[in-house]
């Protein structure tokens, strides 16, 4: 009786570990690179380098905007928002969600990230908020649209960084300095309020908000698993 021969084992397949991140696009634009990488159920968005956002909560970005719209002059009707930085669109959701916003203006400066909103994965999430006819969206750079602009805004929702002590790109770190500041002043109606995003509390901040004539000048936090909280910085022009 002939022995058989055992077949060769086959060779498995690599498998993908869950949290082990794809790219899914990849440009490169007048500010440097710019990733959209999938992580999961989530997305990432990089610059040259340096993680920015992700879908994986999103509380800071709502109140970006829930902030801004609490502190606005009660009995103010229909109040016209500026969103500065589309990121992963969860601040033009929650802004378009409510239906006693006015006008909402997006200003994003990376053309791939408008593409991937108006054509790619993140869709899913911004779709129906870029449809809402309030919307708008100006493909050029916050910093000198608040230089340049002639119109003016209730509420100035500004997310286009890690925050004041903590840029990406250079040139953003002009948004924060007295004349920055003092654009954001004269883009904002009488009673109109300034709030903005920051990955870490900042007492600096909220001195040069003073220093650059914004009353009301408060900072509130969301805690976050590890780490210092995530904030908004929240100050008003006078009425």
């Amino acid at each position: 009786m002939s022995a058989t021969t055992a077949p060769e084992p086959m060779e498995s397949l690599p498998t993908r570990l869950p949290d082990t991140p794809v790219t899914l696009d990849r440009r490169e634009g007048p500010f440097g690179e710019v990733v959209l990488r999938e992580r999961g159920e989530h997305f990432e968005i990089i610059a040259n380098g340096c993680f920015l956002m992700d879908t994986s909560d999103g509380r800071s970005e709502r109140l970006l905007i829930d902030a801004a719209l609490a502190a606005l002059p009660v009995g103010r009707t229909g109040p016209s928002v500026l969103i500065g930085g589309l990121g992963v669109g969860f601040s033009l959701v929650r802004a378009a969600a409510e239906e006693r916003w006015g006008r909402i203006t997006v200003v994003e400066r990376e053309q791939a990230i408008v593409d991937w909103h108006r054509d790619g994965p993140l869709d899913r999430i911004s779709g129906p908020a870029l449809a809402d006819p309030r919307t708008g969206i100006l493909h050029t750079d916050l910093v000198a649209h608040l230089r340049t602009a002639t119109e003016c805004y209730d509420a100035l929702c500004l997310d286009i960084d890690n925050g004041p002590d903590w840029t990406v790109t250079e040139g953003n770190e002009s948004l924060y300095s007295p004349a920055g500041l003092a654009h954001c002043h004269d883009r904002l109606n009488p009673g109109g309020v300034l709030a903005v995003w920051s990955a870490q509390p900042s007492p600096a901040f909220e001195q040069a908000l003073r220093n650059a004539g914004f009353s009301g000048v408060r900072t509130e936090e969301v805690a976050v698993a590890r780490g210092v909280p995530d904030v908004v910085h929240l100050a008003l022009r006078a009425g």
